[in-house]
């Protein structure tokens, strides 16, 4: 299976640099949705500039420890994932809500600096998904194995089942299933970072796979898990900045 040409589903213009939203706590993945409630004016400006150009943000996860104070910006983590607005609306007092749908896993190279503008912004690699010929033949048992063990950790519940079952009877590939299940999921951090900067697509979702049967084994085993995980509400609820 072919992996995507450079920098599809971004404009042809796209130069590898990207306006950075960062935000504690939260990995967004491609083909993943995710509503924002901006109003800090560092972001409202650049929002603005966003919708005036190419549509993108970039959303970034703040690195272990940004609640400490720090001398100068906190850090972030090097996986982030390329978004486009596809729905804007303004509230009173310059607030805006927005919905982002995540297009490109990548890996931030060198943070911007002295760029003028109240926001961060960085020079960015993209990760394509990649396929391996070795793991064209097993590639559908994997489908079929990961959506099962999904489906054993989500809750009973029709709509919900219909959507998974939905899924399953799509001929989506198996990269967009991984971020499907990988966004929806309440996973570790440091979990989901792995899964975004994974551009092997058999490798994701193998590991992907062997979280899920071990999650539900342990709790098999020894009840629910201190961290419950339910399926995350679609549109998922709006993220303050």
């Amino acid at each position: 299976m072919p992996t995507p040409e450079p920098y599809s589903d971004l404009p042809p213009e796209f130069d590898g640099r990207v306006r950075l939203f960062p935000l504690p706590e939260l990995v967004v993945f491609p083909n993943a949705m995710q509503p924002l409630h901006i109003f800090e004016p560092r972001y409202c400006e650049l929002l603005h500039e966003a919708l005036a150009t190419d549509q993108l943000i970039a959303l970034a996860t703040l690195a272990p420890g940004w609640q400490q104070p720090t001398f100068g910006q906190p850090a972030i983590s090097p996986q982030i994932c390329i978004c486009r607005i596809i729905s804007h609306s303004t509230t009173d007092e310059d607030r805006h809500n927005i919905l982002l749908v995540g297009l490109r896993r990548a890996r931030m190279i060198e943070e911007e600096q002295d760029t003028g503008r109240p926001f961060r912004s960085a020079r960015v690699e993209l990760i394509d998904d990649i396929y391996p010929p070795s793991g064209t033949s097993d590639r559908a048992s994997l489908k079929k194995e990961l959506l099962h063990a999904f489906r054993q950790l989500i809750p009973d519940v029709a709509e919900v089942q219909k959507n998974l079952h939905d899924l399953m009877a799509s001929h989506m590939q198996l990269g967009a299933v991984t971020d499907i299940i990988g966004f929806t999921m309440q996973f570790e951090e440091s979990l989901k970072l792995d899964l975004l900067g994974e551009g092997n697509v058999d490798r994701r979702a193998q590991l992907l796979l062997e979280t899920l049967i071990r999650r539900a084994k342990l709790e098999a085993g020894s009840g629910p898990l201190d961290a419950p995980l339910p399926q995350l509400p679609f549109p998922p609820p709006f993220s303050d900045n």
